[in-house]
C-alpha cells in the first residue's frame, strides 16, 4: 500500500489543533474500513501540532511561494556566512528582517480568514517569527517549514549558521610537496644538513607567529561582526522600548478617556433615575388631580340639579298663590 496521500496529510495539518486528533482518527478509521492498514498506521503516527506550528503549516500550505522565497533566502544567507562575505551578509540580513515581517503579516491574514483560529490578540506571532528566523539558520527547520508538517515552534538565538560551518584557515606556511622543492646543489648537502635544524626552528616560529596573527585577525573579525550585531540588537531594543513607551502612553490615555466616559455615564444614570422618580411623582399627582376634577364635576352637577329643582318648586309655589288671589 502506498500510504496516505500528500493531499490528505496537508488537509490534516491545516486543520486547527483542537480538531486535529478527531480528524486524524476519522481518517484512520476510514483507511481501516477501506482495507488499507498501512495508511491507517501511518496516519495514526501523525502528531498534533501546536498553535504556532499550525500557523506556520497554514502559511506553507496556503502560500507555498512565500515559503519557497524564505528557503532560497536561507540558502543565500548560509552561503554568505560560509564565504564570510560581509557586505552581502548585511544585505541579506536586512532582506531577512523584511521577509520575516511580511510572512508574519501574511500569517495574521490567514488566521483572520480561519473561523476557528484564536482571536488576533491571542495569536502566538512571536513564536511564529522565532520559527521563521530559525528556518533561516537551520536547514532541517527550513525543510519542516517548507513541507508544512511542523509540530512545534523553533527558535535560534545564536550567531551564524546551524550547524556552524567548519572554516579552514590557510596560513601559507604549509610544507611544499617534494616534487616542487628546488633541487639542492650536490656540494651543499652537508651544509643543508647543518642548517636544517635552524631553518626548521625558524619555519616553526614563523608558522606560530602566522597562526597567532591569523587567530588575532579571526578574533577581530568576529568581534566586529558581534559588535555590529550588538548595535543592531540595541537599535531594535531601543525601537521596541520606544514603541512600548508610546503604546503604554496610548493605553493610559485610553484608560483615562474610558474612565471619564464611565463617570459621565454614571452621572447620566443617576440623573435618569432622579428624572424617572420625578416623572413617577408627577404622574401620581396628575392622577390625583384627575380624580379630584371628576369628583368636583360630579358634585357640581349634583348642586346644579338641586338648584334647578328648588327653582322649579319656587315657580310652582308662586303660580299657586296667584290663582288663589
Amino acid at each position: 500500500m502506498p500510504g496516505p496521500s500528500a493531499e490528505l496529510v496537508q488537509q490534516l495539518y491545516r486543520t486547527p489543533p483542537d480538531r486535529f486528533v478527531a480528524a486524524r482518527d476519522a481518517a484512520v478509521a476510514e483507511a481501516r474500513r477501506a482495507g488499507d492498514p498501512t495508511t491507517a498506521r501511518e496516519l495514526a503516527r501523525l502528531r498534533r501540532p501546536t498553535v504556532a506550528a499550525w500557523l506556520v503549516n497554514l502559511l506553507a500550505i496556503r502560500r507555498p511561494e512565500l515559503v519557497a522565497d524564505l528557503v532560497h533566502l536561507a540558502d543565500a544567507l548560509r552561503a554568505a556566512q560560509r564565504e564570510l562575505r560581509g557586505p552581502r551578509l548585511r544585505e541579506l540580513s536586512a532582506q531577512r528582517r523584511a521577509v520575516v515581517g511580511a510572512l508574519v503579516a501574511e500569517v495574521r491574514k490567514l488566521a483572520a480568514a480561519e473561523p476557528e483560529a484564536p482571536p488576533a490578540g491571542r495569536l502566538p506571532l512571536a513564536e511564529v517569527e522565532a520559527t521563521l528566523n530559525a528556518a533561516l539558520s537551520d536547514a532541517e527547520v527550513a525543510e519542516q517549514v517548507r513541507t508544512g508538517r511542523l509540530l512545534r515552534s523553533a527558535s535560534y538565538a545564536g550567531f551564524g549558521e546551524v550547524p556552524r560551518p567548519q572554516l579552514r584557515l590557510v596560513t601559507g606556511d604549509e610544507e611544499e610537496p617534494e616534487a616542487q622543492r628546488p633541487a639542492r646543489r650536490p656540494g651543499a648537502q652537508r651544509e643543508g644538513r647543518e642548517a636544517a635544524p635552524d631553518r626548521a626552528g625558524e619555519r616553526a616560529a614563523q608558522a606560530e607567529r602566522a597562526a597567532q596573527r591569523a587567530a588575532r585577525a579571526e578574533r577581530a573579525r568576529r568581534r566586529r561582526a558581534l559588535d555590529r550585531e550588538l548595535d543592531r540588537a540595541r537599535a531594535d531594543q531601543q525601537r521596541a522600548d520606544d514603541e512600548l513607551t508610546e503604546a503604554t502612553g496610548q493605553e493610559r490615555d485610553g484608560a483615562a478617556v474610558l474612565d471619564g466616559i464611565e463617570t459621565e455615564l454614571a452621572e447620566l444614570e443617576r440623573r435618569r433615575a432622579v428624572a424617572e422618580q420625578d416623572l413617577s411623582r408627577a404622574k401620581l399627582v396628575r392622577r390625583a388631580a384627575e380624580r379630584a376634577v371628576t369628583v368636583a364635576r360630579r358634585r357640581s352637577g349634583e348642586v346644579e340639579a338641586a338648584v334647578e329643582a328648588l327653582a322649579a318648586e319656587e315657580g310652582d309655589a308662586d303660580a299657586g298663590g296667584g290663582a288663589a288671589d
